[in-house]
């Protein structure tokens, strides 16, 4: 089976792609394990044997969303075929991928973490799992597609509060909400998200396929659209002080001081 950088794929005899991401312990994220997946999730369209796609991680955490301490530039945005590349062209490919897709959400999915487990179809989670979208807690926008996916996923109402408030939720809260669908065990959620994907990888898959592109609608086109806003918004706020302060309360492990700079 193939593998693509920090990304492997098994598809198994009974019609799953597992797609796992292997950067342990914390899975944080860059532009290259982000095209990784596009890659991956775009060969398992393509391979007839898979009907549906299991998206999980090696390590603690599904993913930790970008690892701050980094290198930004390189993070979000390399030159590559004499243009660049950013982040969210990789989320765009993501969304644009046809096969239905179960998200393992094992421990946390923080920031782009948490857009990444929106990006799925269904989201499987247990007591362990730790949710949040914590941008404005850093001091910026958020991003990943997350204006769109969340309230569609939890509603308008909740998906401000989430935003705003940049709160972590723990797994119980966030099956609650209907961010995750399943709630299981923590060593059970992997294999909770293989039953759920062999369920589906019975059905007729030219079906599947047409149900989901009704369904999903212009979901990818909405995201691409949304990604445009939220980044130009987040490079704005990347060069206030409330950024560089939010920042810094988050590896010191304080509140952050923000002052509207």
């Amino acid at each position: 089976m193939p593998s693509f950088g920090d990304i492997t794929v098994e598809v198994g005899d009974d019609n799953v792609a597992l797609v796992e991401v292997n950067r342990p312990p914390n899975n944080f994220f860059s532009l290259a394990m982000l095209g990784s997946i596009a890659d991956a999730l775009e060969w398992v369209d393509q391979d007839d044997d898979a009907r549906c796609i299991v998206l999980a991680s090696e390590g603690k955490n599904f993913c930790a969303g970008a690892d701050l301490s980094a290198d930004e530039p390189r993070t979000t945005t390399e030159q590559a075929g004499g243009g660049a590349r950013h982040i969210y062209d990789e989320c765009f490919r993501m969304f644009s991928c046809a096969t239905p897709v179960v998200a393992a959400v094992k421990g946390a999915a923080v920031g782009g973490g948490l857009g990444l487990a929106c990006m799925a179809d269904f989201r499987v989670g247990g007591p362990g799992t730790r949710m949040t979208a914590n941008f404005a807690r850093l001091g910026f926008h958020h991003g990943f597609g997350l204006s769109v996916t969340l309230p569609r996923i939890v509603g308008r109402q909740t998906a401000m509060d989430l935003l705003y408030t940049g709160k972590r939720i723990k797994g119980d809260e966030a099956h609650r909400l209907g961010l995750l669908d399943r709630h299981v065990d923590d060593d059970q959620i992997r294999d909770e998200a293989r039953t759920w994907a062999a369920e589906i990888a019975i059905s007729a898959p030219l079906a599947v396929e047409s149900i989901r592109r009704t369904l999903r609608g212009d979901l990818a086109a909405a995201v691409r659209a949304a990604t445009d806003h939220e980044k130009a918004e987040q490079d704005r706020l990347r060069r206030t002080e409330d950024f560089r302060e939010g920042v810094r309360a988050m590896a010191e492990r304080r509140n952050p001081d923000f002052n509207r700079r």
